[in-house]
């Protein structure tokens, strides 16, 4: 049995297309993340992306999950994509954290593919990683200039710093870099490799890819042969257009069952009693 922890979920847990799988027929969306928690240990919320967040909703989420999930939140647009947040929006969304701690996973910044590395975007993320230098952060560069050595010198002596791994399409311009621990944790996010990916116009679409045994055996091969390059992995799968996700993290559960890691296993809560 390896020492490391592995955590499985998938981004956002709102998608329809997961009921008759994850979630039970006639669920309604309030019941959606206690079902979640049943099957899965952590999540990715990515409505902060979006809109700002509450601490009453970070409440009820914590309510319904039970303590059974930890929870990385995506920094909103204007951090990664609009570049007008500021040391104060920081601090305010990270005082509106205070319910998680405890079942806090890293944060997670996603850059847009327009986000390359030039003077001007260096200076940006130099100074906006300054305002969360007390808590763990998880960056994804969708631009390959970033997928050099110098960013991953940083990344490898910079302590809140997350280098993100990802998994997308091949040879179309998304940048495919092995997976990389440079810290205790590790993050992995799991897009789909459909090839048409620049030509469908939502995400929706974009995750509409279910990985093949084979693909998730060599996925499972790389987290196996870098098991002593961390103590906790966070995976989260995209997919879950066409319940694509659920049967993809059954599968990969398996596989790292297989080498020696624990993974959860469903637990029901609130389904199936007689009286």
């Amino acid at each position: 049995m390896t020492k490391s922890t592995i955590y499985i979920g998938t981004g956002g847990y709102s998608d329809t297309d997961l009921i008759g799988t994850l979630y039970p027929h006639g669920a309604k969306a309030g019941e959606f993340l206690h079902h979640y928690a049943n099957h899965y240990d952590c999540v990715e919320i990515n409505a902060s992306f979006h809109a700002s967040i509450g601490q009453k909703t970070l409440l009820g989420m914590l309510n319904k999950a039970d303590g059974r999930l930890k929870f990385s939140l995506k920094l909103h647009q204007d951090f990664s994509h609009n570049f007008t947040a500021t040391a104060k929006t920081a601090q305010a969304f990270l005082n509106i954290l205070t319910p998680l701690q405890g079942y806090l996973a890293p944060l997670l910044l996603q850059f847009p593919h327009s986000f390359e590395r030039n003077f001007a975007n260096r200076q940006y993320l130099a100074e906006m990683v300054k305002w969360f230098e007390n808590q763990a952060l998880a960056i994804e560069f969708r631009h390959p200039s970033w997928h050099i050595k110098p960013v991953f010198t940083h990344f490898a002596n910079s302590p809140n710093l997350i280098w993100v791994n990802t998994d997308y399409p091949k040879n179309i311009g998304l940048p495919n870099t092995p997976f990389w621990a440079n810290a205790r944790t590790a993050y992995y996010r799991l897009h789909g490799r459909r090839s048409d990916w620049w030509e469908k116009e939502s995400t929706k679409e974009r995750h509409d890819y279910r990985y093949s045994e084979d693909e998730l055996s060599k996925i499972a091969d790389e987290i196996f042969s870098h098991r002593t390059n961390f103590d906790e992995l966070f995976i989260y799968f995209q997919n879950t257009t066409n319940a694509h996700s659920f049967y993809n993290i059954m599968m990969l559960k398996e596989k790292l069952s297989a080498y020696g890691f624990v993974v959860k296993t469903p637990e029901i809560k609130g389904q199936g009693e007689l009286f």
